[in-house]
Formats: structure tokens, C-alpha cells, sequence
């Protein structure tokens, strides 16, 4: 179960991220989810906004570094419309290829097999886990999931606090559900 967090200002402004706490309204949110989430081994991402939305969803999510967002780099804090007015060529490489860093930060080929090592190594444990992480983790989760190429991780949407359900069978991904609402769980012993 991979859950974006909660709403910060840079997700309001539709900015690249920078380490920030949640809003009020993303805090809020986040607490409706206590106990809605199942039960599962809880881990978060190192980034303020997924740590907290973790504890206001009542888990106690142990930290997992993989689980951290895209590395934009110079980018972190500002819109694509002001990076694509400053830089153009840069915006569109990083847009149409993977191996593109012009943010001096992480590639999406990086983050795409960042995510799926990360993955690999669930799909051999046994047990559930809830992670709370980043759009991009999501979205690069579902590519590698479905065995899509880079290019799918630009046409999948992930919103705040949106469920993606991901089944692992013999070392293979399943998808059950992308971008979903959080209802109660039927996993969970409520």
C-alpha cells in the first residue's frame, strides 16, 4: 500500500518539492485516515511531509530512505512554468529523457530503479506494508509494477493522500488500484 502525503505548499503551488511540513488542511486530512489504512509494516519516507502525515495517520512509520522523492536539485521550490521560462531546453529534456539531470539533481532512470530495487526487496518478504511516500515514488512503483517504459511515469496521476494498492505474486507486481480514495480497509480487523 503506497499513500502520497499530505498537501504542502509547494503540491498547492504545483512546485517541485522542498523539505516542508504539511498544511493545516493536508494535517487534517491525514488525521481522518487514522485507523483506515489496515494494519502492515508502516514506513515513510525521510521528508518532513511524509513523516508527518504518517503520525497524524496514526502510524508509527519507520523511515525508509528509498522511499524518498526525485532529487530535483536546483529545481526544488519552483514551479515547471518558471523552470521551463528560464530553462526551456532543460525542462524538455528532463520531459522526454530519462537520463536527463539538467536540475543537477536525479534522473528519472534513477529514481525508476531506486524504486524498484526498493520494490524487488518487498516482493520477497512476507506480510503487508503501508508506505507513505512521494507522487514520483508512486509513480515509478506503478511503472515498474506493470513493466511500462519511463516514458508511462509522465501519464499516471497521484493526488494527496491517494492510495495505490500494488500485490506482489512469486516476485511479480500486481496492480490493484491506482490514485484511489482511502476507504476502510477490508485487510484490517475492524
Amino acid at each position: 500500500m503506497l499513500v502520497r502525503h499530505a498537501t504542502t505548499d509547494a503540491v498547492r503551488r504545483a512546485a517541485f518539492p522542498v523539505d516542508e511540513p504539511i498544511d493545516d488542511a493536508g494535517r487534517a486530512a491525514a488525521a481522518s485516515l487514522a485507523g483506515r489504512l489496515g494494519r502492515g509494516e508502516a514506513l515513510c519516507s525521510p521528508a518532513q511531509r511524509a513523516r508527518a502525515t504518517a503520525a497524524a495517520a496514526g502510524l508509527d512509520a519507520a523511515v525508509e530512505p528509498a522511499l524518498g522523492e526525485c532529487d530535483f536539485g536546483a529545481w526544488a521550490g519552483r514551479t515547471l512554468a518558471e523552470v521551463h521560462a528560464a530553462d526551456p531546453d532543460g525542462a524538455s529534456a528532463w520531459m522526454t529523457d530519462p537520463d536527463a539531470r539538467p536540475h543537477g539533481g536525479e534522473s528519472l532512470t534513477a529514481l525508476l530503479g531506486r524504486v524498484a530495487g526498493w520494490l524487488d526487496g518487498q516482493a520477497a518478504r512476507d506480510g503487508r506494508a503501508i508506505a507513505v511516500t512521494h507522487a514520483g515514488v508512486v509513480k515509478a512503483a506503478v511503472v515498474h509494477a506493470l513493466g511500462a517504459p519511463p516514458a508511462a511515469f509522465w501519464r499516471i496521476d497521484v493526488t494527496p493522500l491517494a492510495l495505490t494498492e500494488l500485490h506482489a505474486h512469486d516476485g511479480r507486481w500486481t496492480v490493484a488500484r491506482v490514485n484511489a480514495a482511502v476507504v476502510a480497509d477490508p485487510a484490517s480487523d475492524e
